[in-house]
């Protein structure tokens, strides 16, 4: 039976999470149909596209993402503090570039004067709205609707494009956060989509890879910051170049035809998550198939069982066998 979104959400546990959603008719959201020889490439790119402008809207970064021919994958991570720290007029800003909003946030965005009553009721209404911009329900939600609206104009029919729900796994600890992260951007290369991860369009991977060529960090996504030290800023906190090396080599070792191998000089996020290479291969492989409501430690899955009120958490002999030291 599914699980109720509030009790797979606890950020009190983490503010990372992987969320899933996958097509549920016959024919594929992109890529090529193989029955009618039709192609939906396109799709991948609007996809991406609207992913990028709603992270730049919510309160929410994005980690790793990768458009696949009939699902999409997308790692998160909630930022409630920044929310918090919005003004009243920040926060009806966003909320208007993707919704109407009220005729009370109309009034008010466009500065005309609003009665102390009329602004008690904004408030209230201010605060759900800040609300659902760290939510990501809201999130997926709205590209989900935003894709599913564009499909169907374009394949002139009415109905269901997505599966009900959007699937969503809690990420608890590091490592299981940086394996997810790869497991998302390798998706076309397990799948023989593409070969190598600068190749892999509409990937998160391929957008970092672009970018640090030329030195630079992609904007729309969540920043590596360099590894653990006093006074961390905000993002992952690992090398990007470490990072794009470790999927690089991991890569390799997925192909059937590439004999690779993940070497020690690229295994040092490897070496401070205390995974063995063995562990990553299994993890960046099998991610999904192991781990269902939650990925982390044994202790993290306890804590995060007794947060949501789990009378049981699948998965837990794995996460002992995968995210214990090696």
């Amino acid at each position: 039976m599914p699980q109720p979104r509030k009790n797979q959400i606890s950020l009190i546990d983490t503010p990372y999470y992987h969320c899933v959603s996958r097509c549920v008719r016959r024919s594929f959201l992109c890529g090529e149909d193989s029955f009618t020889g039709q192609s939906f490439e396109h799709r991948r790119a609007w996809v991406e596209k609207r992913l990028l402008f709603l992270a730049s809207v919510f309160a929410i970064d994005i980690c790793a993402y990768a458009v696949m021919s009939n699902h999409t994958h997308v790692v998160l991570c909630v930022d409630k503090e920044t929310a918090d720290s919005w003004s009243m007029t920040e926060v009806i800003r966003r909320w208007h570039l993707l919704y109407q909003g009220t005729l009370l946030s109309q009034q008010y965005h466009k500065g005309e004067p609003l009665s102390d009553a009329e602004l008690v009721s904004l408030e209230q209404t201010v605060t759900i709205y800040r609300q659902r911009l760290y939510d990501i329900s809201w999130l997926m939600r709205n590209l989900n609707e935003h894709i599913a609206r564009e499909a169907n104009k374009e394949d002139d029919c009415t109905g269901r494009f997505w599966e009900g729900r959007f699937k969503s796994q809690a990420l608890l600890d590091e490592s299981a956060l940086v394996a997810c992260m790869a497991y998302v951007d390798l998706n076309p290369i397990r799948a023989n989509i593409d070969c190598t991860p600068e190749t892999s369009r509409h990937t998160s991977i391929q957008r970092r890879i672009h970018a640090l060529i030329k030195g630079e960090q992609p904007r729309t996504l969540m920043r590596f910051v360099g590894n653990h030290k006093k006074d961390m800023p905000k993002g992952i906190a690992y090398s990007l170049i470490d990072y794009c090396e470790l999927i690089e080599s991991t890569g390799k070792c997925i192909r059937q035809d590439k004999a690779g191998h993940i070497k020690p000089q690229h295994s040092s996020i490897l070496n401070s998550l205390g995974l063995s290479a063995e562990q990553w291969l299994t993890l960046t492989t099998e991610f999904e198939l192991h781990f269902y409501t939650a990925v982390g430690n044994e202790h993290m899955l306890q804590q995060f069982k007794q947060h949501t009120k789990h009378q049981r958490i699948r998965g837990m002999v794995k996460a002992r066998a995968l995210l214990q030291h090696a």
